[in-house]
Order: C-alpha cells, then sequence, then structure tokens
C-alpha cells in the first residue's frame, strides 16, 4: 500500500518512471520488483502509470485494480523462491485444502464457503506451478509440494489444523505430515488420494500402466486445451448415467487447467502417479477419514483408497456409490456433511 501511493504521489509531481524507480532504496527495489513479478513489469506499469497521468486522463480503474491486487494478494515465497497464492476465510479452527490435479484453490470454494459459515478458518493455496502460484522450472514433486504446504502452516501459524486434500493434494497432505509432523494437525481427511502409489509394478501388480500417463503427457505438448477439454469427461463421470454436471462446471475445470504451467502439469504426473507413499499413511497417527467413489475412471479406488484404509491405523473408508472422481462437486453436500461429522465427533477441541 506504502508503495502504491508513493507511486501515485511521484509521478502526479510530474516524474518519470525510471526516474522514481532509480529513487527508490535496494530494499524497496527488492520490494517492488516482488510486487510486480519483476524489475521489467514493475518499470512498465509505471510508464504506462505516468503517459496516462502525463496526458491528464484519470488512472483507468481496471489498472488501479490490477495494481491494487498485485499488491494486496495473499502470497508466500518458499525457500526455493516459489511463490505460493493462498485465500483465507472466516475465523475458527482451520481447515487447509489441498487441489489435485490440474485445478487451483478455487475448485474448493464451495467447501471454504460452507465451513468458514459454521465457524471455522479455511486456507486453501495453489499448488506451485498451478493457478496463480509461480511457475518454478524445478521442485515440481511431492517433496516440494509438501515442504510448501508447511511453509504455509507455519507462515500463518496454523494449530490444531484439519488438512482435506484430494487427489495429487491427498499425496501432498499424506507427505506433508511424514516429513513435517503432526504437531499442527489434529486430523486428515484424504478425498479420492492417488495414495498409496497409482502405477502399474511388479509390487503393484493391479496399478494403472505406464502407458496412460505417458499418454497424458504428450496430449499436454500436443494440445493442453483441448485435453482439458476431454479430460472432464472421466474426471466428472459424464459418460455415466445420471449425470448432471453443468456446462459451467467443466468450463471451470478447464479454465483452471490451462492456468497452470506446461513443465509444471508434466512433472506432476510423474510427482502424483509414481510417488510411493506407502510409509507416509503407515506412519499416520492422527484420525483420518479416507473417502472415494466406486466409479472414479481418474484414481481408481481398489489401487488407492482400500489400500490406504488398510495402512492408516484407524482410518474410516466411505465409499460414494456412483461417485465420479470430482465428488468434491458433484457430491459436494455429502462430502461437506462427512467432513463436518469427522471433525465435530472424532476431533479434540482445539488447544488455547
Amino acid at each position: 500500500m506504502l508503495l502504491g501511493f508513493s507511486v501515485i504521489d511521484y509521478i502526479s509531481k510530474g516524474r518519470t518512471s525510471a526516474t522514481f524507480y532509480k529513487s527508490l532504496s535496494s530494499s524497496k527495489r527488492t520490494g517492488a520488483m516482488i510486487l510486480f513479478e519483476n524489475k521489467a513489469s514493475f518499470v512498465l506499469c509505471l510508464t504506462a502509470w505516468y503517459e496516462i497521468c502525463e496526458v491528464g486522463a484519470y488512472l483507468p480503474l481496471c489498472l488501479a485494480n490490477r495494481i491494487q491486487s498485485r499488491i494486496t494478494m495473499s502470497e508466500i515465497t518458499t525457500n526455493d523462491n516459489a511463490i505460493i497464492y493462498y485465500k483465507d476465510w472466516g475465523i475458527g479452527r482451520p481447515i487447509v485444502f489441498s487441489h489435485g490435479w490440474p485445478l487451483c484453490s478455487d475448485s474448493w470454494d464451495e467447501q471454504m464457503f460452507f465451513f468458514a459459515s459454521r465457524g471455522y478458518r479455511c486456507i486453501a493455496h495453489d499448488r506451485r506451478g498451478h493457478g496463480r502460484s509461480s511457475q518454478p522450472w524445478t521442485g515440481n514433486n511431492m517433496n516440494s509440494y509438501a515442504d510448501d504446504l508447511a511453509a504455509l502452516v507455519n507462515t500463518l501459524d496454523l494449530k490444531d489444523a484439519v488438512h482435506v486434500g484430494h487427489s495429487t493434494g491427498g499425496g501432498e497432505v499424506a507427505r506433508y505430515v511424514a516429513r513435517h509432523g503432526a504437531s499442527r494437525v489434529a486430523g486428515i481427511v484424504l478425498v479420492g488420494a492417488v495414495t498409496p502409489i497409482m502405477i502399474k509394478s511388479a509390487d503393484n501388480p493391479s496399478g494403472v500402466p505406464m502407458q496412460v500417463f505417458d499418454e497424458l503427457r504428450a496430449k499436454i505438448l500436443a494440445d493442453r486445451s483441448q485435453l482439458f477439454q476431454d479430460f472432464t469427461t472421466p474426471f466428472f463421470g459424464t459418460n455415466r448415467p445420471g449425470s448432471s454436471v453443468s456446462q459451467g462446471v467443466l468450463d471451470a475445470f478447464w479454465l483452471q487447467g490451462m492456468q497452470a504451467g506446461v513443465k509444471n502439469l508434466l512433472d506432476c504426473i510423474e510427482a502424483f502417479s509414481q510417488t510411493d507413499q506407502t510409509e507416509d499413511l503407515k506412519n499416520i497417527e492422527v484420525p483420518t477419514l479416507i473417502v472415494h467413489g466406486d466409479e472414479d475412471q481418474v484414481v481408481p479406488i481398489d489401487v488407492t483408497a482400500r489400500v490406504g484404509a488398510q495402512l492408516v491405523q484407524g482410518s474410516t473408508l466411505k465409499v460414494y456409490s456412483g461417485a465420479p472422481h470430482a465428488l468434491p462437486t458433484t457430491h459436494r453436500d455429502q462430502l461437506n456433511t462427512d467432513i463436518l461429522n469427522f471433525v465435530e465427533k472424532n476431533l479434540p477441541p482445539m488447544r488455547l
């Protein structure tokens, strides 16, 4: 905010953007570049701002809003300089949502509104390479995803949190607990999760063949826009009798998928399909609810949830009859109710 107002004041006095940039101290220059992603976009923005003011016009509202949103949007920066966007709604016990591939935190909006309206604090982030987060070339693996989640939890100082992970997000949550412990975790909900491992191998003969994932990678490189339109069919189960998913929901999936970086999408496929999280699940010691649809055409229940429920001691498995992979959307009310009951009936009160 202070930087934004100083820009307005400086330019209103007739000084150029280049002069303004040079006048900043080293620390403020660094802050400015972080806010605007890099020096070029920062100076370009100032130049546009200056030219508008120079001709005596008012600053267009769209430009002002874009700059303001960049200044005030919620982000953290990880140890390897990835920028992670997050949203933080409500007050109360924290519920942290981790999304699936190729989506972003927006996929959890209905759940976040439901729980924030009932006295919970809801946090969801865009995984690195997805949504509004930065698109690093490296670090697109389950360990980094877990470390990013830990950085967010620690930055916000979340305690007694409930972690809800869908698909890849379920793997992220399990790896987070394995790498960083459960001292800040009260409970876990794995929804259509990729755990313990999806890929077919000698040790996992019922898994998904590598060819399936190779074809997915090839389609991303060939025409990912068309892929994300086609992928809605198995994801939402629109090829099953009784499906009533709207075109708007399918379009939202495409939009979220198109926000992700190509390299990040490709790397994430390896992360969610080939990361063995058997030991991660065995070491979970907090109350755990596992939810999966028996019509999931993306993450087959027999090699994931049914196996995972045996690995997580004391866990509860709920199988949704006829539910596809996108059950947070297609079975929203049922999932919200089950998570709420799990939290209220199985977890101890928050520590003060």
